[in-house]
């Protein structure tokens, strides 16, 4: 199994729009991520986000590209500062390839959880916009298959 957890792009401060969208650099980051995962063959059965605009936005624009048969979905459990570990759990007996699109600290937590059992130690620089996939190689083993930011892109 694959899962690649993206942090979302960049966003509006709470004083330019409590709503917190994306800004056109943001929203442009994902799409240039996005293509990059297009092209790579990356396919997912569902893309899931927190509900928080940014994370939406960030997941609509990955769904545009990848086109996942389960949709691009909202679930609980994937705020900034959620436990990471039910969702790891079901993470553990999950079979299908998965993106979830959601934030900091949440996603350092969650990867940190999967690759050395626990949430507090960081061992992934998630960066906005970017994708890190992790790969499922045993029953409870997970490992960083790889990772790409839009500044790596914007550097080609």
């Amino acid at each position: 199994m694959y899962l690649y957890l993206v942090q979302h792009g960049e966003a509006k401060s709470k004083g330019e729009d409590p709503e917190r969208p994306l800004t056109a650099r943001g929203a442009e980051d994902v799409r240039l991520v996005a293509e990059f995962a297009r092209k790579a063959g990356v396919t997912v059965a569902e893309i899931r986000h927190s509900g928080k605009w940014r994370a939406e936005q960030t997941a609509t624009i990955l769904g545009d590209r990848l086109r996942p048969r389960g949709g691009v979905v909202a679930v609980s459990g994937l705020d900034p500062n959620d436990d990471a570990v039910s969702v790891a759990d079901v993470l553990h007996a999950t079979a299908d390839d998965l993106m979830i699109v959601g934030h900091l600290p949440f996603l350092m937590r969650l990867a940190s959880r999967l690759i050395v059992n626990t949430a507090e130690q960081e061992v992934v620089h998630f960066q906005m916009g970017g994708i890190v996939c992790l790969e499922r190689y045993e029953a409870l083993s997970w490992r960083v298959d790889w990772a790409v930011t839009p500044a790596l892109l914007r550097a080609q």
